[in-house]
């Protein structure tokens, strides 16, 4: 019995080492992202899409009260100044987003003011033409207009770059190699907005001679600005942003934070939109699809108890400008109907030296731009944007008031898995609304900035991971895919710091800064800039000698979609409506 128990287990044995195990097999390609629920050509019911596009304009809200709060105390304007230019910008975002899904690239993407622009701002705002104003109003006034004059000049220079084809010519040299760390630091470049401002760390920045910089505390957000007659604006920006990405320094002291009211923000985003969901089975995903509210008002709730309890009664009072509910000064001074026009503040007034540096921004906000178009691309489950279409869209985001640049709503695609183009029209519905009856905008607006980070955290996340989605059309086993992807990502992130943290660093150079330094720092300080201008370059002069190298990168197959009539559905997504495509054909 033994033996035959023996000989059993034996041949057990033997039938088991017979089967043949599944050699790992890599995933299928997918040129249009599978799992969208609704891509850019479907809408969800009108109940759903109304509430996902008040949640796209949520987002909205957080750059566009950040960059006024920066720069209108700077330029003499209060609180009333401060709600009428949140208003404008909100307008004018509002118009342009719906220009863009009309007759830009027609992708699902919500338009905002752009972060790139604060550095030449900030050097028109320090100008001496302005700063000799004694009345706070009138040097409002008179910088206001200087800064629309050099923005109408960066506008018809993006105009002339996009319509022209001549950003069209550039993008079609792209491979879906260099596409990857172009699209991964659209999101990933912005990480200075994402936990640095949860924490919302308030800080003040000594210069080399131990000379203490003027600190302005806003609502919850710090901005340095120099107190002597030979330090740039260009150094206390750059100084403020060596901030911003928490590089604790000795010459950086911590006055607060708000990680009490943003990290319970992060846990409760990630919480609803990827855990629940597995405990509340539901066919529409509610819980992905409306986390943003969900964890938006469950933390402003807990905001509003801290502020209404005495937790922050005996603290400081940065503490409590920074983190209490209260302190935005929006609701008080915004009127209940404002209806922005364009040149309220007087005609603009036109310097070359400012429009010249103001085009620095405005080139690298067609880098940017670009990105969020592939991302957006992606999360809408159509195929990669044609060089022609890319390039009307990037016409499209120059107005006369400013230009314009967002990413963060593309993360909100995919996460609700939605990319609807009537969503986000909706959404500039409510943008123009807001704007026009301030007083409810102005509640929203006061949402605490910490919060808008939270969020943020997540939804750069999925703006990031849209590039790395590229890779699935290149030969990962590739030494030259291997050291392009490496370099790029490694200089797209150590040359901007360098910028920072050495060349204007606040500490390092307190000698003033000409046009061409002005011009350098802001391009040089683009994350997605430097990484896309270093992954073209070695894509060219190394993976292009041969047809097996361009398989490496994927060419052989993206080129097809470098020519808008080379795919059947382009029409599909990106056709212009009102059959305008017969009078403006793309190439």
């Amino acid at each position: 019995m033994a033996q035959n128990g023996g000989d059993g287990n034996d041949g057990g044995g033997a039938a088991t080492n017979s089967k043949k195990f599944e050699a790992p097999q890599p995933h299928s390609v997918k040129e249009q992202l599978p799992g969208i629920q609704y891509c850019i050509n479907s809408s969800p019911p009108w109940p759903e899409a109304i509430i996902l596009g008040f949640q796209h304009y949520l987002l909205t809200l957080g750059i566009t009260v950040l960059i006024p709060s920066i720069i209108v105390p700077q330029m003499g304007g209060g609180n009333t100044e401060k709600a009428a230019v949140i208003q404008n910008l909100l307008f004018v975002s509002g118009l342009s987003t719906l220009f863009q899904s009309f007759f830009g690239t027609r992708l699902p993407i919500v338009v905002v003011g752009s972060y790139a622009y604060l550095i030449p701002v900030t050097s028109i705002i320090q100008a001496s033409r302005y700063t000799s104003y004694s009345d706070p109003y009138e040097r409002f006034v008179r910088t206001m207009r200087g800064i629309q004059g050099a923005l109408i000049g960066a506008a018809f220079f993006q105009c002339t770059i996009g319509f022209l084809g001549l950003w069209r010519n550039a993008v079609r040299f792209l491979s879906p190699l260099s596409v990857v760390p172009y699209v991964t630091f659209t999101g990933l470049g912005l990480y200075h907005l994402g936990f640095p401002m949860v924490g919302d760390q308030i800080s003040v920045c000594m210069t080399a001679h131990g000379k203490y910089l003027k600190t302005v505390l806003l609502k919850s957000f710090i901005v340095l600005f120099p107190v002597v007659d030979n330090f740039s604006a260009t150094a206390a920006i750059s100084c403020y942003m060596i901030l911003a990405d928490s590089f604790l320094f000795p010459h950086l002291i911590k006055l607060a934070k708000c990680v009490e009211v943003g990290l319970p923000g992060i846990i409760l985003m990630v919480f609803i939109s990827q855990f629940l969901p597995r405990y509340l089975e539901s066919k529409r995903s509610l819980c992905g699809r409306f986390s943003i509210l969900f964890s938006v008002s469950i933390t402003w709730l807990f905001a509003q108890l801290l502020t209404s309890t005495t937790v922050y009664k005996h603290k400081p009072e940065n503490t409590q400008i920074s983190c209490r509910t209260d302190r935005a000064g929006l609701i008080s001074t915004a009127p209940w109907i404002y209806l922005p026009y364009p040149f309220q503040w007087g005609s603009p007034t036109f310097n070359a030296g400012d429009a010249i540096v103001m085009m620095a921004p405005a080139f690298v906000s067609l880098f940017e731009s670009t990105g969020t178009f592939f991302a957006a691309a992606r999360y809408g489950s159509a195929t990669p944007v044609p060089p022609s279409v890319i390039s009307r869209g990037a016409g499209w985001l120059a107005d006369l008031y400013t230009l314009l640049f967002n990413s963060e709503n593309v993360g909100l695609l995919a996460l609700t898995r939605v990319g609807s183009r009537r969503v986000i029209q909706i959404s500039a519905g409510f943008m123009i609304f807001f704007s026009i009856f301030a007083k409810f905008g102005a509640f929203f607006a006061s949402v605490p900035l910490p919060i808008v980070a939270a969020v943020y955290c997540v939804l750069f996340s999925f703006v990031s991971s849209a590039g790395l989605s590229f890779l699935q059309f290149c030969n990962l086993n590739s030494f030259k895919t291997k050291f392009i992807l490496g370099f790029s990502f490694f200089m797209g992130l150590s040359v901007p710091q360098y910028f920072r943290e050495y060349f204007h660093g606040g500490w390092r150079s307190a000698h003033p800064t000409g046009l061409f330094s002005d011009i350098v720092v802001v391009i040089f300080m683009s994350h997605t800039t430097v990484a896309a201008l270093v992954a073209l370059f070695f894509d060219l002069t190394l993976c292009r000698e041969n047809d097996e190298s361009r398989k490496d990168i994927g060419l052989n197959w993206w080129e097809k979609f470098s020519f808008y009539k080379s795919d059947v559905r382009n029409d599909e997504f990106y056709a212009l409506p009102f059959r305008l495509n017969k009078l403006f054909p793309s190439i």
